[in-house]
């Protein structure tokens, strides 16, 4: 009992020194070893470099792909203003009487081809504020209506997505970015229909109250040290961001805008169901590659094949529009240098955690949840790790780095589908992750320039409770019906 309170005076300690702003490349580490001595259960030399070095090294190279090109996809639809396009399309067609609707569909179009949600915050705040201002709906709803869209249903339920919350559980149930599609599409319509029918109703009330926009200064913020710390731990410096508007008629049509998000998800689809096929992969179970097999690295490469064909798309529609392409792919490059090492520091943390002999008292207690269905104790797993971490990839790479294998033969031994593992693991990590704490909520509000008393009950309710409802639901509909 002392061993597992020790192991949550480590998580807990990393919770509280994380909200405080201190970089989880330092601290991952000192509390994975704190843990260890405590508890006796490993030398701590031998943690750091066997184990904490390890798994941290071998999320880097699972994932580093991913990281790299999704950054730089994101920097070049800033700087192309295909991001500024596509908003003011969608918002433009739908009206100022339907405000909230739009923003919320503009940070999901965006978001659902794999921009950054900090690139989407940036641009989309500014229409947004002129929407809800003319629309008088309160400015304190601005939060919400950029979190339903840009970190709910398109992070981690839409199938195709390219957000490393739906890549991170691929190569662990050998799934693709596409996993029980239709399972994911009813889940991320809950999220929406719920949270945009949330704030459609404080909207209305705050109306009825005669409450408006109210008085505030809405010039883009500049990001301050906390804000760029916590963006730059979730996956976008937001230092890099350009707040001045373009030129008119500098940024692309619509259609030329919205083509690299459909290449994106259409590639992706196209490279998992017809090229993989045709592929004489046999060369994987040799032991230079690992060895593997397709169905662990066909997710991966699928996202990376797309992103890069929509990467030189971009380029080459846009070339008269990034003024200084050089620095455009250097500093997208660059911002997914840290986030990358952030979360793999997560998970080395977890891989010590894992190899601690108290662990085997924890996972026995979260495997023996749910009376035998494995999917309520994964889902409650990821949801309690993410809340800790306040990171959803955090969270989720902690929970199947210690306990992948072990929800890969529950699966096999219970008749549930891999893909519902997959789904399920990815929607559970959306849910409880987006807590105060969390890097994403942090700076959202300081976009917004609003604090949490303001804001942060609207983001809780859409970016909270709408994604646990939405994932209750899809549980049951996994274990009543399968994966689909």
């Amino acid at each position: 009992m002392i061993d597992i309170l020790a192991i949550i005076l480590a998580l807990g300690l990393l919770m509280y020194f994380a909200f405080r702003g201190v970089t989880l490349l330092i601290l991952a580490p000192l509390m994975a070893l704190l843990a260890a001595a405590l508890t006796g259960g490993a030398p701590i030399l031998a943690a750091l470099t066997q184990i904490f070095m390890v798994t941290t090294g071998g999320f880097i190279v699972a994932f580093f792909p991913l990281f790299l090109l999704g950054a730089i996809f994101g920097k070049l639809m800033d700087d192309s203003g295909s991001a500024r396009s596509i908003a003011q399309y969608v918002i433009a067609k739908l009206g100022p009487e339907r405000a909230i609707v739009s923003v919320v569909l503009c940070c999901g179009v965006l978001t659902y081809g794999g921009v950054s949600l900090f690139v989407v915050a940036f641009a989309i705040f500014p229409v947004a504020a002129a929407l809800f201002r003319d629309a008088a709906i309160p400015k304190r709803l601005i939060p919400g209506t950029i979190a339903l869209g840009a970190f709910t249903f398109t992070m981690s339920a839409l199938p195709g997505t390219p957000a490393i919350q739906n890549a991170i559980p691929m190569p662990f149930f050998g799934t693709t970015s596409f996993a029980a599609p239709g399972l994911g599409i009813i889940s991320g319509l809950i999220m929406f229909l719920l949270g945009t029918a949330w704030l459609t109703r404080r909207a209305k009330k705050a109306r009825a109250a005669g409450e408006g926009y109210g008085a505030h200064e809405d010039s883009l913020p500049v990001p301050d040290v906390v804000m760029r710390e916590k963006s730059q731990q979730e996956g976008f410096d937001v230092a890099e961001l350009s707040d001045k508007p373009s030129p008119a008629g500098a940024d692309p049509a619509f259609a030329l805008a919205i083509a690299p998000v459909v290449m994106v998800i259409v590639v992706n689809l196209i490279f998992v169901e017809i090229v993989v096929p045709m592929l004489d992969t046999s060369y994987l179970s040799e032991a230079r590659f690992g060895p593997t097999t397709i169905e662990s690295v066909r997710g991966v490469w699928s996202i990376i094949v797309s992103l890069t064909l929509a990467i030189l798309f971009l380029i080459v529609f846009n070339l008269r529009r990034l003024t200084d392409l050089r620095a455009t792919i250097d500093k997208g490059a660059s911002a997914s240098v840290l986030p990358i090492f952030n979360t793999a520091s997560l998970v080395g943390f977890g891989g010590v955690i894992a190899a601690l002999p108290a662990f085997v008292a924890i996972s026995e207690a979260v495997l023996s949840i749910g009376g035998g269905n494995p999917l309520v104790s994964l889902a409650v797993a990821v949801n309690l790790l993410s809340a800790m971490t306040g990171s959803a990839s955090g969270g989720m790479s902690i929970a199947l780095e210690a306990l992948g294998d072990t929800y890969v033969r529950l699966a096999m031994e219970t008749g549930v589908s891999l893909e519902a593992m997959h789904r399920v693991t990815a929607v559970a990590s959306g849910a409880l992750d987006a807590l105060p704490h969390n890097g994403a909520v942090i700076t959202v509000l300081g976009i917004c320039k609003l604090g949490h008393r303001e804001s942060y009950g609207d983001i809780f309710m859409v970016a909270v409770v709408a994604p646990m409802i939405s994932l209750v639901a899809l549980i049951l509909l996994a274990t009543l019906f399968g994966a689909f």
